[in-house]
C-alpha cells in the first residue's frame, strides 16, 4: 500500500457547504479527498479508493447514513466518522451499532474533528478481511482440522510479535508455539497481525474500534479498564494520561462494548468473556479455576 493510499479520505455529505468544510479540514491534515453526495456514491467510492477515514452524514439521498455504514463495513475496514445533526443518545447508539467508530454532532468544531482525525491516525490500521483472506484462512482455527476451543494457531513465518495496543502495556504472555502472536481467553482468540478474532472456532468480524477494545482487554487480563482508559486507547494515548475524557466519549465506549459483546456472543447477565465492574469499568472474566479460588 502506498503513502497516498494511507492518506485518502472519502467524504459522504449532501450539503455542499459542509462538504467543502470537511474537504478543507482533511486537506489541511494532508489527505487526498474523494467527495460523494449520496450514500450509494459514497459506498462505491470507499470500495474503489480504500480510504483510511470516511466521514458519513446520516440524512442522505437514497440510502441513509446508517445503511451506508453497514454496507461500507461489509467491504472495508476504513475508520468511519459519522456526522449528524441528530444528537439524541439513541441516534448515537444506532450510528455506532451500524459500524461507525466516531460520532460527532453538527454543528461540529473543525478543531475537534481534526483532533479525532489525528487520534484515528495514531491507531493501527488493519486491512479488511478481503485483503488478507489467504493469511486469515491459513491462520484461523476451523472445526474438524484439529483445532480445539481456546487453542492458538501457528504463527506466520516471520514470527514477529505485534506491539501492545497501548504504550503503557506490555504484550500478552506468549502461548507455547505461537511466538506471542495470538491472545487467548477461554475459547476466544485474537491475532493482532491478521486482525482475526475466533470465538468457539468461528471467525467473527469486528469493526476496528471493537477489535482495539477487545485487544486491550485481552492484554489487560483481570486488570479493570475504565471507560476513560478505553477512550484513551481509541485516541492512541497511554493509560493515565492527562487528556480529558468527556461523557459523550464514555457513552460511545458503552455502545461499542455492547456491540462487541453481541458479536462475540457474550451476556452482561452471565458473562463468559467480559464482565462489568460496576462503577469502575471492564475486565476479562476469571477462568474456571480462578473463579473457584475466589469463591
Amino acid at each position: 500500500m502506498t503513502e497516498d493510499d494511507t492518506k485518502t479520505a472519502v467524504i459522504i455529505e449532501d450539503d455542499p457547504d459542509v462538504r467543502s468544510l470537511l474537504d478543507e479540514v482533511f486537506r489541511s491534515a494532508g489527505f487526498h479527498t474523494v467527495l460523494a453526495g449520496t450514500g450509494l456514491e459514497g459506498v462505491a467510492a470507499v470500495a474503489e479508493h480504500e480510504p483510511i477515514i470516511t466521514t458519513l452524514d446520516i440524512n442522505l439521498p437514497g440510502i441513509d447514513g446508517f445503511e451506508a455504514a453497514r454496507r461500507i463495513r461489509a467491504v472495508s475496514a476504513t475508520f468511519i466518522i459519522m456526522l449528524s445533526a441528530l444528537g439524541e443518545e439513541s441516534d448515537v447508539v444506532l450510528g455506532l451499532t451500524s459500524g461507525a467508530d466516531e460520532y460527532l454532532v453538527k454543528p461540529f468544531r473543525p478543531r475537534e474533528l481534526r483532533a479525532r482525525i489525528e487520534a484515528l491516525l495514531r491507531r493501527p490500521r488493519n486491512a479488511h478481511p478481503a485483503a488478507t483472506g489467504e493469511a486469515r484462512t491459513a491462520a484461523a482455527p476451523h472445526p474438524g482440522h484439529g483445532a480445539r476451543p481456546g487453542s492458538a494457531p501457528s504463527t506466520p513465518a516471520d514470527g514477529q510479535q505485534a506491539p501492545a495496543r497501548n504504550p503503557s502495556l506490555t504484550p500478552a504472555i506468549a502461548l507455547p508455539g505461537t511466538a506471542g502472536q495470538w491472545r487467548v481467553h477461554r475459547d476466544i482468540s485474537l491475532d493482532p497481525v491478521t486482525h482475526t478474532v475466533v470465538v468457539a472456532q468461528r471467525e467473527v468480524d469486528l469493526t476496528p474500534t471493537e477489535f482495539d477494545l477487545l485487544a486491550t482487554l485481552l492484554e489487560s487480563k483481570r486488570r479493570v479498564r475504565s471507560k476513560a482508559d478505553l477512550a484513551l486507547v481509541l485516541r492512541g494515548e497511554a493509560f493515565g494520561s492527562a487528556s480529558y475524557v468527556g461523557e459523550p466519549d464514555k457513552r460511545a465506549i458503552e455502545a461499542h462494548m455492547a456491540n462487541l459483546r453481541r458479536k462475540i456472543g457474550d451476556s452482561t447477565a452471565d458473562p463468559r468473556y467480559i464482565e462489568t465492574v460496576r462503577g469502575v469499568g471492564y475486565r476479562l472474566t476469571a477462568h474456571a479455576d480462578e473463579a473457584s479460588a475466589e469463591v
